[in-house]
C-alpha cells in the first residue's frame, strides 16, 4: 500500500519523518483493521456491506484520477455494476458465472457509450476496484474455513504494509523500483515480506498447520501485494498525483489503502478455486 499523504508539516528524527500523519496512519489504520476482521467474521450482508463501501469509494477516485471532471457518468456505471456483482454473488451464490458477467456490462458499457481519450482506463476500473471485493465474498463463504482465510490475506498485506514502512524509513538505501515508485526502497521490501513471514506463519501454527505452510504463503502473499502497491504507485505518477484521494487521514485515498489487496484476492481465490490449492489445509 502506498505511503502517508505528507501533507502536513513534519521534522526529522534520524531517518524517520514525525508529523501528524504518524498518528493518524496507526489510529486510523487499526480502526479500519478491526471494522473489516469484525464484518468478515459476522460475514454474508455484514461483509458484503463493508466490501461494497469500500469498493464504491476506491471506484470514485479511480475515475477522478483519469477525469477530474465530469466523471460521475463513469462511477456511476461502475458503482452500479460493482454493487450489482455483490448482490448477485449473495443471492445466487452457486452461480458462479452471472457476478462477471454484471461487471464485464458495466466495463463494457464505460468503454461504449462514455468514450474518450481515457476510456480504457474507466472501463478497466470496473474489473481492477471490483473483482477483488467478489474475489473475498466468494472466499467468506467457501464451505470451510472462509473466515481464516480472510484473516490470513489481511494479515499477509498488513503485515507487509506496515513492516515495509518502519523498514523503509528507518534502513533507507538502494531504490526498489524509481520508475515506478520513487520512494519505495529494498529495505522496505525486504522488511514488508519478512512481516508478513512471521505474522501468516503464527497465524498457520495457532490453526494447528505447518509453520512452513504459513511462511511460503505469507512471502507470496508479500510479493503479491507490493506488485499490486507498484501498481498503482505507477498510475498516480503517470497521471501526475501523488495519492488516490484524501478520505482516510495518514493514508491518503482509499485505493491508497487497498492497493495491495485488490491484487491479492484475485491471486488467491484462482489459486483455491481454479487451482484447488488450499493453504490452509482445510476439509
Amino acid at each position: 500500500m502506498s505511503g502517508a499523504s505528507g501533507t502536513k508539516p513534519a521534522r526529522k528524527l534520524g531517518r524517520f519523518e514525525l508529523s501528524i500523519d504518524w498518528l493518524w496512519r496507526p489510529l486510523f489504520g487499526i480502526a479500519l483493521a478491526a471494522l473489516a476482521v469484525a464484518a468478515a467474521w459476522e460475514g454474508r450482508w455484514y461483509f458484503a456491506a463493508f466490501l461494497g463501501l469500500g469498493s464504491l469509494a476506491g471506484v470514485r477516485e479511480w475515475h477522478r484520477i483519469f477525469t477530474r471532471d465530469g466523471y460521475w457518468s463513469y462511477f456511476y456505471c461502475s458503482a452500479l455494476a460493482i454493487a450489482g456483482a455483490l448482490f448477485a454473488q449473495g443471492m445466487t451464490p452457486d452461480d458462479a458465472g452471472l457476478p462477471w458477467a454484471i461487471l464485464a456490462v458495466g466495463a463494457l458499457f464505460n468503454l461504449a457509450v462514455y468514450r474518450s481519450g481515457t476510456g480504457l482506463w474507466h472501463a478497466a476500473g470496473v474489473f481492477y476496484v471490483g473483482a477483488a471485493p467478489l474475489c473475498l465474498a466468494i472466499l467468506r463463504h467457501a464451505p470451510h474455513g472462509g473466515f481464516w482465510m480472510i484473516l490470513a490475506i489481511f494479515l499477509a498485506v498488513w503485515a507487509t504494509d506496515t513492516g515495509a514502512l518502519i523498514a523503509g524509513n528507518l534502513i533507507g538505501g538502494p531504490k526498489l523500483w524509481p520508475k515506478m515508485s520513487p520512494n519505495k526502497t529494498w529495505a522496505g521490501a525486504f522488511g514488508g515480506a519478512v512481516s508478513a513471514i512471521a505474522v501468516t506463519a503464527i497465524l498457520f501454527a495457532c490453526l494447528g498447520k505447518t509453520i512452513v505452510g504459513g511462511a511460503l504463503f505469507g512471502l507470496v502473499m508479500s510479493a503479491v501485494g507490493q506488485l499490486g502497491d507498484l501498481f498503482e504507485s505507477w498510475i498516480k505518477r503517470r497521471v501526475g498525483r501523488k495519492n488516490s484521494g484524501s478520505l482516510i487521514p495518514g493514508h491518503g485515498g482509499v485505493l491508497d489503502r487497498i492497493d495491495s489487496i485488490l491484487f491479492v484476492a484475485p491471486v488467491v481465490a484462482f489459486a483455491i478455486i481454479g487451482l484447488g490449492y488450499n493453504p490452509l489445509g482445510l476439509p
